[in-house]
């Protein structure tokens, strides 16, 4: 069983986190144990991440040593087998400013990265960054590019973009150092709506390539 650190934010939270590398096996844990820490008393709020998970709670009810056993009782349970949650289809106009820079990295046409790009079923890890900013896991590897070198100071909302090896898109208009290959007219974010966001983590995304 991989090993859970254990560190305080301050007086009332803490943060419980996993060591590289990300992988979905390791975001189930995350959300297995978040599922476990809900039931929980004096716990507050729960925020998982990218191999750690926060929880905030009450230090009138509970004592951070307390819940720091309870933490690793509940990590010490086995796995369970999860569900993944819904498949969610966006679809994606493949024209981003980076779209090129992209392809000449990895040695691949234009048309072989959308093809890639569009090949895969992701899994949505956690969310993050800014409102209904999901990252997601399965990228090909053949398509892993690092960020750029100097941030855009403006993502348009719904750029489809390329950060290392995941995958994502901007709900909101943003600044922003992924690749830009494309962008999408679905909405990710909207405050009206319940849920406000339109992935979760668990969620399946498959991206579906419009006209040009």
């Amino acid at each position: 069983m991989t090993q859970l650190s254990i560190h305080p934010l301050g007086e009332a939270a803490l943060c419980c986190s996993l060591p590289a590398p990300l992988s979905l096996e390791q975001q189930q844990r995350i959300w297995q144990l978040a599922a476990g820490l809900a039931r929980v008393d004096g716990v507050l709020g729960l925020i998982p991440g990218m191999n750690n998970l926060t929880l905030s709670f009450d230090p009138l009810s509970t004592e951070a040593a307390a819940l720091e056993q309870t933490v690793l009782a509940l990590w010490a349970q086995p796995a369970r087998r999860q569900q993944l949650g819904r498949r969610v289809e966006i679809p994606v106009r493949y024209d981003g400013p980076d779209l090129a820079d992209v392809a000449a990295h990895c040695g691949l046409s234009p048309d072989e990265v959308v093809r890639r790009h569009t090949a895969a079923e992701y899994v949505v890890y956690f969310i993050g960054f800014q409102p209904g900013f999901a990252y997601l896991g399965g990228l090909d590897a053949a398509l892993h590019t690092p960020r750029r070198a100097e941030p855009r100071v403006s993502v348009p909302a719904g750029s489809v973009g390329i950060g290392g090896a995941q995958t994502g898109i901007y709900p909101l208009a943003t600044p922003g150092g992924w690749q830009l290959i494309g962008r999408t007219a679905l909405p990710l974010f909207d405050p009206r709506a319940e849920p406000p966001t339109l992935l979760a983590p668990g969620d399946r995304v498959r991206f579906v390539a419009e006209p040009a």
